[in-house]
């Protein structure tokens, strides 16, 4: 099966600070990888190194087989990498709607489509980006993501600080992208377990480096070997 994303040996940070260092992951056309591992070890500089957003400092990356390495940010986003960052980044002047068409890009993702997926979007469409809640503007968070029509999408710890009822509406859909979608898709999240039960693979990071890349089931099924690799260091 032809590899959706490749790195090679990828050093990467904020200046002349390197934070992630000899990365190497190979992820499938419609895999699904969990990066796992305590904060502050370079699980959100990983995925803002693969959409552009660091200093890159040596190694490559290459999207459905072709160099992306040196390419700007827009031109990521054009060829199909959809980018949910921890911060969401939602439009606040905007409303709910106007956020979601303001990403849009041809292809098989609509406004209707996300509303499907979120059906509590669709009742707030014309709210604006500010007087939804936080649960709300992750689901719009996500739903800009996918107008862009992403085969790649990276999300940075979408279930943080959200009630359980919200983080079990966004497990679901997660599952359903993985399950249904032809995309290939990254989720960094601090609860192990919740990613571990949704993605094929998964990834450990410590200190900036790899120390573990294998099935997500075999991690889930060794609760011991899980701590200890997600506490490593």
């Amino acid at each position: 099966m032809s590899k959706a994303l490749k790195l090679t040996g990828v050093r990467a940070g904020y200046g002349p600070t390197v934070v992630i260092e000899d990365v190497d992951l190979e992820l499938s056309e419609h895999g699904s990888l969990a990066v796992l591992g305590r904060n502050g070890v370079g699980k959100t500089t990983l995925l803002a190194t693969i959409m552009g957003h660091t200093t890159f400092h040596a190694g490559n990356i290459e999207y459905h087989e072709q160099p992306i390495t040196r390419i700007p940010v827009y031109e990521r986003a054009r060829r199909g990498i959809g980018y949910v960052p921890q911060t969401r980044e939602v439009f606040p002047s905007l409303t709910v709607e106007e956020n979601l068409r303001v990403a849009a890009l041809p292809g098989r993702w609509t406004v209707e489509r996300v509303y499907e997926l979120f059906p509590r979007l669709a009742e707030r469409r014309r709210h604006m980006g500010n007087q939804i809640s936080g649960g709300e503007q992750q689901m719009l968070a996500i739903g800009r993501a996918l107008m862009g029509s992403p085969s790649l999408l990276l999300l940075d710890e979408p279930l943080e600080g959200l009630a359980p009822i919200i983080v079990d509406v966004l497990l679901k859909v997660v599952q359903r992208l993985i399950r249904e979608e032809t995309l290939a898709l990254i989720l960094v999240e601090q609860s192990a377990k919740l990613a571990l039960s949704v993605t094929d693979e998964s990834l450990v990071l410590n200190r900036g480096r790899v120390i573990h890349h294998g099935p997500s089931a075999e991690l889930l099924a060794d609760p011991s070997r899980l701590t200890n690799l997600v506490l490593a260091g």
